[in-house]
């Protein structure tokens, strides 16, 4: 009996140790890829917190400024192959990896919330001296550009005329979870968003990441591995897999505030569009039926079924064309001869 209670002992202990190093095992080197966007982008300061932006002129218009907000649970580096495009049509592009994902701060127990990550974003448009934007964002960045076109309209119709405030030239929206009726967690997210099942996000490792993550994609468009492995690596950044289940409470958020987020696409005075990939099992096909049910005036380019909820990553040249047909609507590089001219 001695012997066996001495065993079970040495094995408890050889087990703790084990789930110790599994739990504290560090994530992987970042790529030369990851190295080179982390590189060349800067950061600056939100209270106690850093957060990590790139700012680059184009080949554009300098009167052309667009903003790029990714989605959750990636960062900016998400924009890396419609990058190169964007700087061909854009006199200058910004993207910013929201608190708590990428390269930024992610404090542990920290309150994250939409209205917050918006006010980071128009904390560093204004310490950059821009006040016009178009806007591409993707998934929870949709989400983020809803509570910025809420406050662009809420001061638009402000009593002081006077006010200097952020202008929104066009918003260009990517298989984000705009209305929550048609919007559907993966089983991850189902999991992190339980408060008593969230602490087993920690046990989550590479390969429960990429099965996981890689079931977003389409099934003939799914990210190389090593593609998955700079994934993994934003995300295990300054630890950031603790904080995923605190990120992730924008979902009861979008609940919360749908007549608010959802009215300001319904009633936008700038242009909006969305590029949809429909083989996206958070936003299934009826997100599509539901958009045109209640934005009329708004637009919509649907990718090839195989095309899922990274569009894009997926398919970056079919994205890039359907947006700069978009533009070419709302904001031609060239304006049409005046009457009389030919």
């Amino acid at each position: 009996m001695a012997f066996r209670g001495k065993t079970m002992f040495l094995l408890s202990v050889l087990t703790a140790i084990m789930v110790w190093a599994y739990l504290n095992y560090p994530g992987p080197p970042l790529s030369f890829e990851l190295k080179e966007w982390k590189r060349t982008g800067r950061f600056f300061s939100h209270g106690d917190f850093k957060i990590f932006y790139q700012d680059v002129n184009g080949k554009g218009r300098p009167e052309d400024v667009l903003l790029c907000v990714h989605g959750f649970p990636t960062a900016s580096y998400d924009f890396a192959k419609v990058w190169e495009g964007l700087n061909g049509r854009f006199g200058r592009v910004i993207a910013s990896d929201m608190l708590g994902l990428g390269f930024s701060d992610k404090p542990y127990g920290h309150n994250y919330t939409v209205s917050e990550q918006a006010s980071i974003v128009e904390r560093l448009l204004k310490m950059l001296a821009v006040e016009e934007v178009h806007i591409l964002s993707h998934d929870l960045g949709d989400t983020v550009a809803q509570e910025l076109l809420r406050r662009f309209l809420y001061r638009q119709k402000s009593s002081s005329k006077g006010a200097q405030y952020l202008k929104i030239k066009s918003l260009c929206l990517m298989n984000g979870g705009v209305f929550p009726e048609t919007h559907h967690a993966t089983f991850s997210q189902k999991l992190m968003l339980n408060p008593w099942l969230a602490p087993l996000a920690r046990l989550f490792n590479y390969y429960t990441f990429k099965n996981s993550f890689g079931k977003v994609f389409g099934p003939d468009t799914q990210p190389a591995s090593m593609d998955f492995v700079d994934f993994w690596a934003l995300l295990r950044w300054n630890e950031g897999n603790l904080v995923m289940p605190g990120l992730l409470q924008y979902v009861a958020e979008r609940r919360v505030n749908r007549e608010a987020w959802v009215g300001a696409l319904q009633k936008s005075t700038v242009p909006v569009h969305m590029i949809y990939g429909p083989a996206d099992p958070v936003n299934p096909p009826v997100f599509a039926d539901r958009y045109r049910e209640l934005l009329p005036e708004a637009t919509i380019t649907v990718l090839d079924n195989h095309i899922g909820h990274y569009p894009h990553w997926e398919d970056p040249m079919a994205v890039l064309m359907a947006y700069f047909g978009f533009l070419e609507k709302v904001s031609p590089l060239t304006q049409p001869p005046a009457k009389g001219e030919t």
